[in-house]
């Protein structure tokens, strides 16, 4: 069976497997994550069904979304780079094209095979996509978000300013605790 050309291409861009990879750590960010809502995040970025997680499945991710962290957490390009070269050298194989048999449009992996772990998949994978997100940039792929209360970690894109909060929600919740910390700092001590 060969691929038709239907919406299926978008799965493999770039910046859709760098989200990919975004939301993948922050789903298994948790210390006993639930297969199902990792599942959930598959499917959401295009992985067909079935997909069967097990505990080692998750386990594995686990320590490869910790090392992707790594590279959301670089302030600088220089260090997005040296994370991304360390993962690349201990955890990938060579660049090969592949079209899952047909199945799909062709695209790059760094697997070992099509049917390589789950956890080598997501490194494979988002060492990929984060790479070519550098290199296209010259800045860090992404960040952590600022808020103490969250820790995601998000893809930064556009030419504006960078992004130091993962969602409005997150920057809005920072914005309004500041103001409220200044008007606090502001009130007289009515105790004295």
């Amino acid at each position: 069976m060969s691929f038709n050309g239907d919406d299926r291409s978008t799965r493999h861009s770039v910046l859709t497997t760098a989200r990919r990879a975004a939301a993948l750590v922050n789903a298994l960010a948790d210390e006993h994550p639930d297969p199902a809502d990792v599942a959930d995040v598959l499917r959401a970025y295009g992985e067909p069904d079935p997909i069967d997680l097990t505990a080692r499945d998750i386990a594995g991710m686990r320590a490869a979304a910790a090392s992707l962290r790594q590279v959301f957490a670089a302030e600088h390009a220089d260090d997005a780079a040296a994370a991304l070269n360390r993962l690349l050298k201990d955890h990938t194989g060579p660049l090969r094209l592949t079209s899952h048999g047909g199945g799909t449009p062709w695209h790059p992996h760094l697997d070992h095979d099509d049917n390589a772990p789950w956890d080598e998949w997501l490194l494979a994978s988002s060492c990929m996509s984060l790479a070519v997100l550098v290199w296209d940039r010259q800045r860090p792929p992404g960040r952590i978000c600022a808020s103490t209360s969250c820790q995601n970690a998000f893809i930064t894109q556009g030419s504006g300013p960078e992004r130091r909060y993962c969602s409005r929600r997150c920057a809005t919740r920072e914005r309004v605790a500041a103001h409220r910390r200044s008007r606090s700092a502001e009130q007289p001590d009515e105790t004295a």
